[in-house]
């Protein structure tokens, strides 16, 4: 089993940054992506960033450029800058890793953005 937490969430201000964190705990050996995605209120669940374990990043095209992510493999742990935040960020934000075909989800963190 692998646990997630998530740090870094709050209120900022449209144009402003936040850097979120995610830690995992557990049996970490062998996790391969690990990401992000976030729920807006009323709406899916949406894919926002991943990066794999030798580093090679994917963004959704709405974050390209305002978002980065990375990651530690010694630490396990995933992080997402996010600059330029727009109140269309709004969201609650979910790190995932992937382990052996599994996927595990943190707990998820507040972001809100006003405008």
């Amino acid at each position: 089993q692998v646990q997630l937490v998530e740090s870094g969430g709050g209120l900022v201000q449209a144009g402003g940054s936040l850097r979120l964190s995610c830690a995992a705990s557990g049996i970490t050996s062998s996790i391969r992506d690990m990401g992000w995605y976030r729920q807006a209120p009323g709406k899916e669940r949406e894919f926002v960033a991943r990066i794999s374990r030798p580093g090679a990043t994917t963004y959704t095209d709405s974050v390209k450029g305002r978002f980065a992510i990375s990651r530690d493999n010694a630490k396990s742990t995933v992080a997402l800058q996010m600059n330029s935040l727009k109140s269309e960020d709004t969201a609650v934000y979910y790190c995932y890793v992937d382990r052996n075909s599994r996927t595990f989800w943190g707990q998820g963190t507040q972001v809100t953005v006003s405008s």
